[in-house]
Parts: C-alpha cells; structure tokens; sequence
C-alpha cells in the first residue's frame, strides 16, 4: 500500500473528493472528483477505474469511512488525504 506521499507524487492519482455535492461547489481542489459519500457503495466499479486515488472530505473522517469500505472490497492503491483544505496545501 502507498502512502500519502507516494499518491501525492503519482501523476496518475485522483483525488475523490466524499463530500456532498452542496459542499463541494463551495470549494474543492482543482480537478478533484466528487462522489459523495452515500454514493461509494454504487459506484464501486467506476471507482476500481480510478486507482490510485485518495479521498478527502472536510475533517477526514468520511473519506476515512469511505477508505475502510474500498479496502474492505479490495482496493489497495488509496489513502485518506483527510481534509480537502489540508490536502490542497500539500498539492498545490
């Protein structure tokens, strides 16, 4: 499994942003992907496509959730990049 640091330096990584959509047009990182958090178990299949990738949220706590549910799937090219706005300031 990657670490933050090693996705962050993936040119291939997404960013899948678990926030609601309302919270996303508030702000975001550029180029992000919102796929709120209700909406993970759905798009398992789409989101199998995306690897590597790691998700954020406000706090870190629902991309956190969302982590654990991909892992428990099989997914292993993603990490929790908790807050978006924390994030951002590594990725600039």
């Amino acid at each position: 499994m990657k670490d933050l640091n090693d996705l962050l330096n993936d040119k291939d990584v997404k960013i899948i942003d678990v926030r609601t959509e309302e919270e996303f047009i508030e702000g975001h990182i550029k180029d992000s992907i919102n796929i709120p958090l209700h909406e993970i178990s759905d798009r398992i299949d789409e989101l199998r496509t995306m690897q590597p990738m790691i998700l954020c949220c406000r706090s870190g706590q629902r991309s956190g959730r969302a982590v654990d549910f991909l892992r428990s799937h099989g997914f292993e090219d993603l990490c929790n990049g908790g807050g978006w706005l924390e994030l951002a300031d590594l990725n600039p």
